[in-house]
């Protein structure tokens, strides 16, 4: 299986191995457009791969800063108290760029960027770009991609 963002349509695509679309969510990708640089705030385009997995088996909501679960679940007064903060929820798929130079190694490195496919509160508007940088997805899409693939699994982020 491949995964393909399309960030012009603000999709994600599950590809199976004869090529065929077998899943699509809706996604959104950085408000600042696409980007490679360290500090832009922009998606990075290209071929990656999930680099790791995060969060299996925790409640859906539930809220990671630094990639660590905090042990509190996501709520409308933690929206309202921290209303400035990008919020990370339910799992946090890891990408890694795999074209050195581009995406990978230096002041272009996805993973160092800390750029991932993650879940995000319900009010945020999903199908048009708003994030920091990363790939929000509603929880249980995410949830439901979160399962259907594998660490090592191939992401390209294009703009068509």
């Amino acid at each position: 299986m491949i995964i393909e963002i399309n960030i012009n349509f603000q999709t994600l695509d599950i590809i199976d191995n004869n090529q065929l679309k077998i899943k699509s969510y809706q996604i959104s990708s950085a408000k600042n457009g696409v980007g490679q640089e360290q500090g832009s705030l922009c998606t990075p385009l290209g071929k990656h791969i999930i680099r790791a997995k995060i969060g299996a088996g925790l409640p859906i909501n539930t809220i990671f800063i630094g990639r660590r679960p905090t042990g509190e679940i996501f709520s409308s007064n933690l929206e309202k108290k921290f209303q400035d903060r990008d919020w990370i929820l339910t799992r946090i798929l890891w990408l890694s760029g795999c074209e050195q130079g581009f995406n990978r190694l230096g002041t272009v490195d996805t993973m160092r960027r800390y750029i991932y496919i993650h879940g995000s509160p319900d009010s945020i508007k999903i199908g048009e770009p708003g994030s920091k940088g990363c790939i929000r997805m509603l929880n249980p899409d995410l949830l439901e991609l979160f399962n259907l693939i594998d660490i090592g699994t191939e992401v390209n982020i294009k703009q068509k």
